[in-house]
């Protein structure tokens, strides 16, 4: 990839080449009425520390807000239909969903009574969810311990895990095949126009300066820095999640769904025998802080102190495991209401969000991608309305109200 961009002025720039970026990038050049130019700047072409190369790659329709219900459902069409997606191209595998579901487990009346709540939102936008009593969840599932259990919300129907790094792979390979350009760049600064009201160009780290039709800020956990370039102050942090792959001596005989346990350690099948379990960096959540950009320093005593135990508790069969693999990834963590933060700035109009996924972001990636290259184009949303997660509503002081949080 090579540093130095082909042209002087591109009528969209994207900050961020990661899947954000090259979701908004492919989504915008596949659109028949768009014909413009566009630049994606990506400062680590390896993608070794980006928020994508991390990723468990899980998708849900579990919400409580019914527009991101819909948005899951888009991804799962995407995912399950990704030829069909790329216009018939043949080299583009079947990836569909591996669907084994997530598995919600609530230890008290409140949170069981916000689980069947969810569960009508989420079936009258047309969701599989099954709201199940400690005796359904036993039938089905027989491994668990379920003594502290007295609901759980469980999904079969386009829910679990999918190939994030191959939608990624062919979104980025396919937006540069229809004329997007890549450079191994990074934005150091950036030009407003005297009033403030619009970004004319970008300033690379090579010293060319670039200018803009239109610029998406998809810099994942950096966003705050490169909003801040524009003058603009986003509630956007990097907060570490830890991912821990292990086999066990008796593996179970059918599909672990992804179980969110009470304490916090989420845990499900990964590939052959073995599984994968994440967490936030502490037992009682309450300590998760930003992070610096580059920390990706592990606490390694976290396994044996809280997660293993949190498994070897909530699933008997597993009292032998062996951890095989562990790294650490970063959240683009919304402090405001950990929902994305979407749309054009309400003062410089020129500058476009898709930031602060706060885990959600590669099964939002589809409809997000989508509607960000929608509004981009033409001013407005044609396929599904995601303003509600337009940045006017931090301005205004109203939160995105989602409940099914991990």
């Amino acid at each position: 990839m090579s540093p130095e961009p082909q042209q002087s002025h591109y009528d969209i720039v994207i900050i961020g080449g990661a899947i954000y970026g090259s979701s908004v990038a492919w989504f915008a050049a596949s659109n028949e009425d768009f014909d413009g130019s566009i630049l994606v700047v990506e400062r680590d072409p390896t993608y070794e520390f980006s928020s994508t190369a991390h990723t468990n790659s899980c998708m849900r329709q579990q919400f409580s807000a019914a527009i991101n219900v819909r948005i899951s459902q888009f991804a799962a069409d995407f995912v399950n239909n990704m030829p069909e997606h790329f216009g018939g191209d043949e080299r583009v595998p079947h990836i569909p969903v591996r669907s084994y579901g997530y598995m919600y487990l609530a230890d008290n009346p409140d949170f069981a009574e916000l689980l069947k709540e969810s569960q009508a939102i989420q079936a009258a936008n047309g969701a599989g969810t099954k709201h199940m009593s400690r005796a359904e969840i036993a039938h089905d599932y027989p491994f668990y311990f379920l003594d502290d259990i007295i609901a759980a919300n469980h999904n079969l129907i386009d829910e679990g895990y999918f190939e994030g790094g191959t939608l990624f792979d062919w979104w980025r390979r396919s937006a540069r095949e229809r004329g997007v350009e890549y450079i191994h760049n990074e934005v150091v600064g950036m030009d407003r126009n005297r009033s403030g009201t619009r970004i004319e160009g970008v300033r690379l780290a090579s010293g060319q300066s670039i200018a803009c039709g239109k610029l998406v800020n998809a810099s994942g956990p950096r966003a705050a820095r490169t909003a801040r370039m524009a003058g603009i102050d986003i509630p956007v942090e990097p907060r570490k999640r830890y991912s821990f792959i292990f086999t066990a001596e008796k593996p179970l005989d059918r599909d672990l769904p992804l179980t969110i346990d009470p304490s916090g350690v989420h845990m499900r099948t990964d590939t052959g025998s073995s599984y994968l379990a994440g967490c936030p960096p502490t037992i009682s959540g309450a300590d998760d802080p930003a992070v610096d950009y580059d920390d990706f320093d592990a606490d390694h005593s976290l396994w044996e102190e809280h997660v293993w135990p949190v498994i070897a508790h909530r699933i008997p069969q597993f009292d032998a495991i062996r951890l095989t693999n562990s790294w650490v990834g970063h959240y683009a963590f919304n402090t405001f209401d950990q929902n994305a933060i979407l749309g054009p700035h309400s003062e410089v109009e020129n500058f476009y969000f898709v930031n602060g996924f706060s885990g959600h972001g590669l099964q939002q990636s589809p409809a997000m991608g989508r509607g960000t290259a929608e509004h981009l184009i033409y001013g407005e949303y044609r396929s599904l309305d995601l303003s509600p997660f337009h940045f006017d509503r931090i301005e205004r002081g109203e939160p995105f109200l989602e409940k099914a949080v991990i």
